[in-house]
């Protein structure tokens, strides 16, 4: 079965700015240029390098990754089938979405949509994004299939010293009933179209007043907490429309460790590839004649959706 990866998201116009000279009202221009001889280079000329000592350098050219390719770089094998809720969601990382790629393809392809539908499961392969073997999670979305890569451990900071303290607390049993009781009183079903960036709202509003010559009214800031000491007891109280403890004990604030900043995630390309099903090792492949799989012809050429 010949399939193609188009990714799930795409450029919604957000606001980018550029560097310009205050003196001229020119834009900067950004030159690529010889560390050393301060010579400019063009791109086009430039190659990879890596260092393995300071300032140090091994060069690569195109015929060296290309020398490392895998299989999945052109293959996508069907390895295994988990349940979806095995994966914690801190593992999702992009999302494609995974079409069948020439007629010849949609029967094979509604077939693998419908049997993963009916069993709950997800359907794990590999396949290389921008030089990296990438693990996706294969699941039924939509009508078709939706292919979404999965972090690896070594991508995720470890939790471990943010979380310690938390876990020590002793919880008091009468405030998380009335926390359980907030809860189920204002649950409801995701609803993409409620969400907005309010302060990408807010700066396309400040740009169109800067073009209008027109000043931003600045709306009054929310009025601080006069304490830091929270009585959470008669918040949740508050919040259900019952009336306050009148000798309930003010719960006192702990110390918490200031969470670590996070790396972007990576933006990945879209791909055009073939996908199969059973067990990549070579033990597993010679007793692929004794059961069904998917099969397909080797697509060379990558595909992108266009823009």
């Amino acid at each position: 079965m010949s399939v193609a990866l188009f990714s799930a998201k795409h450029d919604r116009g957000s606001i980018k700015f550029n560097m310009i000279n205050p003196a001229t009202g020119n834009r900067i221009r950004m030159v690529s240029q010889d560390a050393e001889t301060g010579e400019e280079v063009r791109r086009s000329e430039t190659v990879k390098g890596y260092e393995f000592q300071k300032n140090r350098y091994v060069l690569f050219e195109d015929s060296d990754f290309d020398s490392v390719k895998v299989e999945t770089s052109s293959l996508m094998s069907v390895e295994k089938f988990v349940d979806e809720d095995s994966i914690d969601p801190i593992y999702f990382d992009a999302s494609y979405y995974l079409a069948p790629d020439g007629k010849g393809s949609d029967d094979v392809y509604a077939v693998l949509r419908e049997a993963i539908t009916r069993t709950g499961k997800v359907a794990l392969t590999r396949v290389v994004i921008a030089q990296r073997e990438r693990t996706i999670a294969i699941r039924p979305a939509n009508g078709g299939l939706v292919a979404q890569t999965l972090n690896e451990e070594r991508d995720l900071n470890s939790s471990t010293e943010l979380f310690e303290n938390v876990q020590r607390v002793s919880v008091d049993e009468e405030m998380v009933q009335l926390a359980v009781q907030l809860v189920q009183r204002q649950s409801g079903r995701y609803d993409p179209s409620d969400l907005e960036d309010r302060y990408e709202t807010r700066l396309r509003a400040m740009i169109d007043a800067k073009l209008k010559g027109a000043a931003i009214e600045e709306e009054a800031a929310p009025v601080a907490a006069p304490s830091n000491v929270i009585d959470l007891m008669a918040a949740l109280k508050k919040s259900l429309g019952a009336p306050p403890a009148s000798a309930a004990e003010p719960v006192k604030e702990t110390k918490r460790k200031k969470a670590a900043t996070t790396e972007e995630t990576r933006r990945q390309p879209a791909l055009k590839l073939p996908i199969q099903g059973g067990k990549s090792s070579k033990a597993k492949e010679e007793k692929a004649a004794e059961r069904p799989s998917m099969t397909a012809e080797r697509v060379m050429r990558p595909r992108r959706k266009a823009s």
